[in-house]
């Protein structure tokens, strides 16, 4: 589509100079014969049906490059759609991004959340669902926006072609928080994606050897955050909040609320209302010390 952007750019920038210049020489033209009004006019230039044909080809002609680079560009979309690609399915929030991928020929889904990584010169085909009221998916410096909305499935296609960390952001407002609902998009090379979606495919591994980690985990499991909140390996196998197997490996927490740190974890969990007036996370009473070992334990979830 860029290509095609640039060809009509080209050719309709080349044709508007030309008549500018037509517009330009008739005005001059038009000056010198005004000079000396007494002159005899001359009868019409020999070469000007010629120029009229050769003009009239000139326009065909781009018109026609138009028309075969459109064709290009539609012939070329069409075999994106049926080439395989990385589906990725996106489900918005109030006021967090739910983000599960499938490899092509798969059917287990990967599921993280807040943070999508995408791997350069590849093809990924987001299916956009929203699970509550409508949103906007919006990476101004990848793609366009699309609305998010309930009931609907709608899907965009991405093929980045540079690396690095790129903000998204919703671009309907959806509410109180809606000011806070950004996304950290990665676009990554194919070895790094590679790297990325085999330790996300992985289960959380119990700790060993670390009673803190062990009790913040127990905690999980038996207290109200494993009602909410998934850990693929353990009892927690909550679906209503956003999944934490990995959640130390992102680049930010509360869906770029806050940094990605020790303290912003505990500080999170301990008051979700001061960082986020409004998000569905209640307030939670904890020990300092059962705040400090659930901490722990989500920091070593890379």
């Amino acid at each position: 589509m860029y290509d095609l952007l640039l060809l009509m750019s080209m050719v309709c920038g080349t044709i508007y100079v030309l008549v500018l210049g037509f517009l330009v020489l008739s005005l001059v033209r038009k000056r010198r014969a005004s000079v000396a009004p007494n002159t005899v006019v001359a009868p019409p230039d020999k070469g000007l049906r010629h120029v009229l044909v050769v003009w009239s080809g000139f326009i065909i002609a781009a018109l026609s490059v138009l028309v075969l680079g459109s064709f290009l560009a539609d012939r070329g979309l069409a075999r994106m759609q049926d080439a395989e690609v990385l589906d990725v399915r996106v489900n918005g929030h109030q006021w967090w991004w739910r983000i599960a991928y499938r490899e092509p020929g798969g059917t287990s889904w990967i599921e993280t959340a807040n943070e999508l990584h995408l791997p350069i010169d590849r093809t990924t085909r987001i299916q956009l669902v929203s699970g509550d009221v409508i949103h906007s998916f919006w990476v101004p410096n990848l793609a366009g926006k699309t609305d998010v909305v309930p009931g609907r499935n709608n899907s965009l296609d991405l093929t980045p072609r540079k690396t690095g960390w790129f903000r998204g952001q919703c671009a309907e407002y959806c509410g109180l928080q809606h000011a806070h609902m950004a996304l950290d998009v990665k676009v990554d090379t194919a070895g790094e994606f590679a790297a990325w979606i085999a330790r996300q495919k992985e289960t959380a591994h119990p700790p060993t050897g670390d009673a803190v980690a062990s009790r913040g985990l127990a905690l999980i499991e038996t207290g109200t955050c494993g009602l909410c909140h998934t850990i693929r390996g353990t009892a927690a196998q909550g679906r209503a909040g956003p999944d934490l197997t990995h959640i130390a490996s992102r680049h930010s927490l509360a869906a770029g609320s806050l940094p990605m740190s020790r303290g912003a974890l505990q500080g999170w969990i301990a008051q979700p209302q001061a960082v986020k007036p409004g998000t569905l996370m209640p307030f939670i009473p904890l020990e300092p010390a059962d705040l400090n070992a659930i901490a722990h334990y989500l920091e070593q979830r890379q």
